[in-house]
């Protein structure tokens, strides 16, 4: 089997949105009037976004939940996506698990393969996601607002659980480690709970890389500081039965600057509360307040007692030593 038998039997769909489906050399889009495009780009490395273990059917759907995700933070609706693929070799059984876990999630949120490049090399998947939102009512990383209420969506930190237990730093009972694993394996993007904030929400990122680091972007864009609490790291719907089990440094080395959680931080104004609420309902996704945004600039971390936290939580980097 040849690359393009590859395309033609795993990722080769008849086109329903598209002008133009899988085949063409470019592929051809209609935007609704009136909407602006939502495009997000993001490439997982094996070794370095995922494991060599991951079942191939969960990486599909990985691959293509980091790019709605970043839809997600953006308020946008999902319409379609392009797929670059370097496989180290022909591996059917391989690519049959990944093409079900990656269409599967795109069958969901009605978002359609419209193109992309496959080649031979390292283990590397890059998917490009587009989406629509009317004019103005993109959720954006600068809009955060003094006063506004800080929230996390789902719960966080059950993703670097899971690899510091593969890295054995961490043992869990078996139970506890697959709903752990699950989390860090197969991320379930708030496409829903992004579209639902629109017009409530002041600002949104989603949480990749870690909460204090990805809130840091929000602070930076919109010019502002933040006092987030610790109380919630104790006992709340954000900390899984998982991380419960640990003590609480490390909770909090894990919810605040784990990385690979794909829930939604976003901010609010106080008297948007009850709409907060409402939507996270309708959603049928928790939300947890974790702090509020001040004036100035700087971010200051309070534990259980209110007293500030003097030890720094680094998030990830590609690129630091």
């Amino acid at each position: 089997m040849g690359e393009f038998d590859l395309i033609a039997r795993y990722f080769t769909r008849p086109a329903r949105l598209a002008v133009a489906g899988v085949g063409d050399d470019c592929a051809l889009w209609q935007p609704q009037p009136g909407m602006q495009l939502a495009v997000s780009t993001d490439m997982l490395v094996e070794g370095r976004h995922f494991l060599s273990t991951v079942a191939p059917q969960r990486l599909g759907h990985k691959s293509l939940a980091v790019n709605l995700s970043d839809l997600s933070a953006c308020g946008a609706r999902p319409l379609a996506f392009t797929l670059a693929l370097s496989l180290p070799r022909l591996d059917e059984a391989w690519l049959q698990g990944f093409s079900h876990g990656l269409f599967s999630l795109a069958d969901a949120h009605g978002c359609e393969l419209i193109g992309g490049d496959t080649t031979q090399g390292p283990l590397n998947i890059c998917i490009t996601v587009f989406g629509e939102v009317p004019p103005g009512d993109a959720l954006l990383r600068s809009g955060a607002q003094t006063g506004d209420d800080i929230y996390i969506s789902g719960s966080v930190g059950d993703a670097r659980l899971a690899l510091e237990v593969f890295r054995g730093n961490v043992k869990l009972e078996a139970g506890l480690f697959e709903a752990a694993r699950l989390r860090m394996e197969q991320p379930v993007p708030r496409v829903a709970l992004g579209q639902a904030l629109r017009g409530i929400a002041n600002a949104c990122i989603d949480i990749s890389d870690g909460l204090i680091g990805d809130l840091g972007h929000v602070l930076k864009a919109s010019g502002v500081g933040a006092v987030v609490t610790t109380g919630w790291v104790a006992d709340s719907a954000a900390i899984s039965p998982a991380l419960q089990c640990l003590p609480m440094s490390r909770r909090l080395d894990m919810a605040l600057a784990g990385g690979d959680d794909y829930e939604l931080l976003f901010t609010a104004a106080p008297d948007q509360a009850q709409a907060v609420q409402e939507a996270a309902n309708d959603c049928d996704v928790p939300v947890t307040c974790i702090g509020r945004i001040s004036t100035g600039q700087g971010l200051q971390v309070l534990d259980i007692h209110g007293v500030p936290v003097s030890r720094r939580f680094v998030s990830f980097d590609h690129f630091s030593p």
